[in-house]
């Protein structure tokens, strides 16, 4: 692992920018952009209009190194490039922005009121290249949708085992078990998975560290013990649905957990818009979040 970028994301003020929506979530993410299903024909165009909307985003004035640490890449992403450089490349050279990879392959059927993760039968390989490419770190997400402590321990049981084969491959994990924001009884439970979380960060070895992405909790300081912990990096909430006004307003009643925004961030992004209105938007986006993350 960089030691500077590890160190960067250790102690360094501002917040995580998620740009890593895939395959089912890049239509909805390009029509909250302003270019709708019917603007282009198949996947090859959709993915190439997908990462000209995260190039002008990256590239614009307002993303830099100061104020967000680092960014979560799609895959695809990851093998393009950003103004004649490798994607990962370019944000840590250029912007002094850490780059970070989705691996999931997306979520299982619902069983036990959880989405574990599908099975990923090609991860070594992909962190074997993301590794070569200078990726710092990966992201993988599953879904709690209720209370129930047997699914909840799945969850966490398979987000700490892929954990340890992505430490061996020498990368950063972050392990993200979202809690649905409309779960029935969100603060139940967020209580049994702050606890399955504690009993597995007490597993990992000496020198292993992972980050937690984690949806902002019914509770205000509620993850406080995983903040100190020493196992844990970093912790970063997910927006989850909420505005990003809403998002910001209830991550700053967190203190040391940052944002690592997806739709939130972009909101109010239009690919119609000049460049001075989008890099005053994007700006502003930026500015609030990186308040929010600062508590």
């Amino acid at each position: 692992m960089n030691p500077q970028q590890l160190e960067k994301v250790r102690s360094a003020k501002g917040f995580i920018a998620a740009l890593d929506q895939s395959g089912g979530s890049t239509p909805k993410a390009l029509s909250l952009y302003g270019i709708k299903p019917e603007a282009y024909a198949g996947d090859q165009q959709m993915f190439d209009l997908v990462h000209a909307m995260r190039a002008r985003i990256i590239t614009s004035p307002a993303f830099t190194g100061d104020r967000i640490l680092g960014v979560i890449l799609f895959e695809q992403t990851m093998d393009r490039e950003i103004e004649g450089r490798a994607s990962a490349d370019y944000l840590w050279s250029a912007r002094q922005v850490v780059p970070f990879l989705k691996v999931d392959r997306g979520l299982a059927d619902e069983a036990n009121g959880v989405q574990v993760m599908k099975a990923m039968p090609n991860l070594d390989a992909l962190l074997a290249r993301a590794k070569g490419k200078g990726i710092f770190g990966t992201k993988m997400r599953s879904v709690v949708k209720q209370a129930d402590a047997r699914g909840i321990e799945d969850v966490v049981r398979q987000q700490f085992n892929i954990g340890q084969q992505i430490l061996a491959a020498g990368l950063m994990p972050i392990l993200e078990p979202e809690v649905d924001i409309h779960a029935p009884d969100k603060p139940g439970a967020e209580r049994l998975l702050k606890a399955a979380l504690l009993k597995h960060l007490d597993t990992l070895g000496p020198q292993q560290q992972v980050m937690l992405k984690l949806t902002i909790p019914s509770v205000d300081d509620f993850y406080s013990d995983l903040v100190a912990h020493p196992k844990v990096l970093r912790v970063v909430a997910l927006s989850g649905g909420y505005s990003r006004e809403e998002a910001n307003r209830l991550l700053a009643r967190n203190p040391g957990v940052i944002a690592s925004f997806s739709r939130a961030l972009t909101e109010g992004l239009t690919a119609q818009q000049g460049e001075e209105e989008f890099n005053r938007t994007l700006d502003a986006s930026i500015a609030s979040i990186y308040q929010a993350s600062s508590t």
